[in-house]
């Protein structure tokens, strides 16, 4: 059977729509010139404009990005030192229960995740004072810890196709580690690292109930903000915020996953001859 047969192209055109429908009316609404979401009354961009002067969602808007820079630059590094080991180290008794726990916190519920790391923050603050209280600190700590699992397994999987016979020929010339983890491994697999940054940064960005656990007074993320006001009525202010968000996510989703495609390219073309 053709791929491009029409029974396969209406699965995917039907799949697509389920996801991708509701969004695509929330856009529309977030044009709609009526105070009133369910009811259009046409076309208008003052919604936007709207956003501008709300200093709430601006504030909640840069605490977010904050985080989410901090979080996902944290969440980089030691996922691709995760990811490196896992990746070097092919075969030893308790891989597989390393793998599984690095890659725990991707299929853990959230509230689990979340109402766990508020206990470690409280038992920390009363053992030696820090941190003090629930704040940006704590969030950023909070999802850096979930978004290194991601960056772990994104960094392992190029790892896993990643040429080990060029780092031999650096050993075979006399270079050691971490030399040659930094002028040789580090440059190859760039693409992929910047892509689980990348994905990191969404993730972070887009998180709720995490940071619900783990933030306090003066560090409401944009997501706590947007549902506490979704709480009380949807408005045509809150589908504009949210389109913007829609977008900030899918370029960031888009650039790691083409970013991810590049790195798997050099490999394609050594198959390939």
């Amino acid at each position: 059977m053709s791929k491009r047969h029409p029974f396969v192209l209406a699965m995917a055109g039907f799949g697509y729509a389920i996801l991708y429908i509701p969004i695509l009316i929330m856009i529309i609404y977030s044009f709609n010139s009526s105070k009133l979401v369910t009811v259009w009354a046409g076309w208008s961009t003052k919604w936007y404009g709207e956003l501008l002067s709300n200093g709430q969602l601006a504030q909640a808007a840069w605490i977010s990005l904050t985080v989410a820079f901090w979080a996902a630059t944290i969440g980089i590094i030691f996922g691709t030192m995760i990811g490196y080991a896992l990746a070097r180290f092919r075969r030893f008794k308790g891989k597989l229960l390393l793998n599984g726990m690095s890659t725990a916190p991707i299929v853990m519920p959230e509230v689990v995740t979340g109402l766990s790391l508020l206990l470690l923050f409280i038992s920390m603050e009363s053992l030696i004072g820090w941190p003090a209280g629930r704040g940006l600190t704590t969030v950023i700590i909070a999802h850096a810890t979930f978004c290194m699992a991601f960056v772990a397994v994104v960094v392992q999987g190029r790892l896993s196709d990643f040429d080990v016979s060029i780092e031999e020929a650096a050993m075979d010339l006399g270079a050691r580690q971490p030399y040659i983890f930094f002028t040789i491994t580090l440059p190859i697999i760039m693409p992929a690292i910047i892509a689980g940054w990348l994905l990191a940064f969404t993730l972070s960005f887009d998180d709720l109930v995490i940071a619900s656990f783990v933030s306090g007074p003066g560090s409401s993320t944009l997501p706590i903000v947007i549902f506490s006001k979704v709480r009380l009525g949807v408005t045509p202010e809150i589908n504009a915020l949210a389109t913007i968000i829609v977008a900030v996510v899918a370029v960031g989703v888009i650039a790691a996953n083409w970013l991810a495609l590049r790195s798997e390219a050099p490999k394609q073309t050594d198959e390939s001859e």
